[in-house]
């Protein structure tokens, strides 16, 4: 099989999965509408609902880009909010609010060491070889970038692979340190794609995300239509919460959304033109002069819904797979007639 039977293989399930999940959404909301005295159900501002929660406003955005609180978005747009049967659902699981609290904890590299037991030294060549993967960071006094790491995951990553918390390093995962590789910028913005992908199903806004991770010269190769561009410009998904604030904080977001190594450039571009295919399928991208009904978007979801949270392994979702440089295979979209590889247009920039 080739790789782009692969991939189609792995989109058609992919979005055979969503297209389930929207029917039954659509099944809901049909329902809902035809329920003979439903009201809006009442919602709160993040704040008050942090508070009810009795968890840190920091602790409330976290859990909601990991999908454990689902906010809807306010009418005529501003921040979202949370209904307040999601607070009331969160408040009868047992162990609240300190399951919750503990299900969003972050640790640093000094404190992940001491959870892992094992040298601040050994912490870091295993992230920077992608066996634990960071969920935020911030910026220290000298603009360092600080990586972030959720405490259960490196809880499960030491469970399923204690032989690499001691002893020699594996020869593999040593001759790719030694030649100075770094994963963590690249997890961390595998992770983020992909969480952003599990909130929509509108195929345009899904292009948008795959193209965030490309920076002007590399995404207008790719789409080479200017209105395709600025439409992707306006329908990109924005942080739910936790934007960074100051300039330095912007900047540093900025630099590290963008693929920087070529092999994840060509898998995030590989991934960015099959989306692109399934997005001009579903509807042109809108024109000067386009009435609405061409700036059809469907609904993003931006939480996850009362039930069960699927957690997302740091390890089995971005570790490198053996032998390769690539990332893990993102959600993406169909192929059309053209041969893929000529489309992309990748002549391996960067790659000596």
């Amino acid at each position: 099989m080739t790789v782009k039977e692969v991939l189609r293989a792995h989109i058609t399930d992919h979005r055979a999965h969503n297209t389930d999940q929207g029917n039954a959404s659509a099944e809901k909301q049909g329902e809902d509408r035809h329920a003979p005295s439903a009201a809006p159900a009442a919602t709160v501002a993040a704040g008050r609902a942090s508070q009810e929660l009795g968890i840190r406003r920091a602790e409330f955005e976290l859990a909601v880009h990991l999908g454990l609180i689902a906010v809807v978005g306010a009418p005529g747009g501003g921040r979202p909010r949370v209904h307040e049967e999601e607070i009331a659902r969160l408040r009868e699981q047992p162990d609240f609010p300190d399951a919750l609290v503990e299900r969003v904890r972050t640790v640093g590299t000094a404190q992940g060491a001491a959870l892992l037991d094992i040298a601040p030294a050994r912490f870091t060549r295993l992230a920077r070889a992608g066996c634990v993967s960071p969920v935020t960071f911030y910026l220290n006094r000298y603009r360092a970038v600080v990586w972030l790491y959720l405490a259960d995951e490196l809880a499960a990553f030491a469970a399923r692979e204690p032989e690499l918390l001691a002893g020699r390093t594996p020869p593999g995962m040593r001759a790719m340190l030694e030649s100075g590789a770094d994963w963590r910028a690249r997890n961390w913005r595998s992770q983020r794609i992909d969480r952003l992908l599990d909130r929509t199903t509108d195929p345009w806004v899904r292009t948008a995300v795959q193209a965030s991770a490309l920076d002007p010269v590399q995404l207008a190769e790719v789409v080479d239509d200017p209105y395709e561009r600025a439409y992707l410009v306006r329908v990109r998904p924005e942080p739910v919460f936790g934007r960074p604030g100051s300039m330095a904080a912007r900047e540093a977001m900025a630099e590290l959304m963008l693929a920087d190594d070529p092999d994840e450039i060509l898998w995030r571009r590989v991934n960015l033109t099959l989306e692109l295919d399934a997005a001009r399928e579903d509807r042109p991208a809108p024109r000067p002069g386009d009435d609405g009904g061409a700036r059809r978007t469907a609904p993003t979801r931006t939480g996850a819904r009362p039930g069960p949270v699927r957690q997302v392994p740091a390890v089995e979702s971005t570790t490198p797979p053996a032998g390769t440089g690539a990332p893990p295979p993102a959600a993406v979209g169909r192929t059309t007639r053209k041969g893929l590889l000529a489309r992309l247009r990748w002549h391996g920039r960067g790659t000596g």
